[in-house]
């Protein structure tokens, strides 16, 4: 199995040992269903916001509740692989809730980063992570990278 892909058990105890490091945690979490430079991109922005990139990734089931039929185009082993083996990233979990806010308060992130389309007040786990004196970052997208403008053009082709 891959190290960097962990089950709760195993992330708790990885996230345990950071702390005792002093290193600083940073979460996000997303489908990443059509992997491509405006992710990247995004994931290495959020990794310099700390020491340890946390990815909580949907399961195929919450990214069909979130996207609908047809969704996700790649299943979720595969997708948490890809993630794996991007150098900013440390550690990916899944999670099938229909938001992540279990996840972070397990996680307990000292950043808490998002995309910047999202507001502050809509970022689910902000007040969470906020009340202990976690940061909350906003990332901006690269403009005209995204999956829904990938599978577009997949479908004209």
């Amino acid at each position: 199995m891959n190290p960097k892909i962990k089950t709760a058990k195993q992330l708790a105890a990885f996230l345990a040992a950071a702390r005792k490091r002093s290193r600083k945690i940073v979460f996000t979490n997303g489908c990443f269903d059509v992997l491509h430079f405006g992710h990247v991109d995004y994931l290495r922005k959020a990794r310099k916001c700390g020491d340890i990139l946390v990815i909580g990734l949907n399961t195929d089931n919450s990214v069909r509740a979130l996207k609908g039929a047809g969704r996700p185009v790649n299943r979720e082993s595969d997708r948490a692989e890809m993630l794996s083996e991007l150098t900013c990233v440390d550690a990916v979990t899944l999670f099938g809730d229909e938001t992540p806010y279990r996840l972070i308060k397990r996680v307990r992130p000292d950043v808490l980063v998002k995309g910047a389309d999202y507001t502050k007040e809509k970022i689910v786990g902000a007040d969470f992570v906020e009340s202990y004196g976690g940061k909350i970052r906003r990332i901006p997208f690269v403009k005209g990278r995204s999956t829904s403008a990938t599978l577009e053009k997949l479908r004209k082709l």
